[in-house]
């Protein structure tokens, strides 16, 4: 059951709660560090938004080459995901960020993999079968 669930549904949930608890303040330093190059590296609110999109989008796509009947579900929740993304950019001040349109285009690239790489599984798997 839990496998239907589009887990950038997830980021997007944290995002409106940071966003709106916290204020819009995304260039928020986490952490620095130092590099060999006498560099300071800053680690911010908005990058670890997009590094766990990024890796939440990884395990989207993995969870596509299941074919499961599940899958077609979990494809039309993260168009419904897409789609919450979009209107929020478009209506919501808070998200009118470039962290909030990159989770969207996070969220854009899940329906697309998740739809091509599931029409591919699919075709492998009937072509074998005949």
């Amino acid at each position: 059951m839990i496998a239907i669930i589009p887990l950038l549904i997830i980021l997007l949930i944290a995002y409106n709660i940071v966003v709106f608890i916290t204020g819009p303040d995304l260039a928020a330093t986490l952490f620095s560090v130092d590099m060999v190059s006498g560099a300071v590296w800053s680690f911010s609110v908005a990058d670890l938004f997009l590094v766990t999109g990024l890796i939440l989008l990884f395990i989207e796509i993995v969870k596509a080459t299941s074919t499961a009947q599940t899958s077609i579900i979990n494809h039309g929740l993260s168009m419904l995901v897409f789609v919450l993304c979009i209107v929020e950019f478009i209506i919501v001040p808070e998200a009118a960020s470039s962290t909030f349109f990159f989770i969207t285009m996070l969220a854009l690239l899940d329906v697309v993999a998740g739809f091509s790489v599931t029409i591919t599984t699919a075709r492998r798997d009937f072509a074998v079968g005949e």
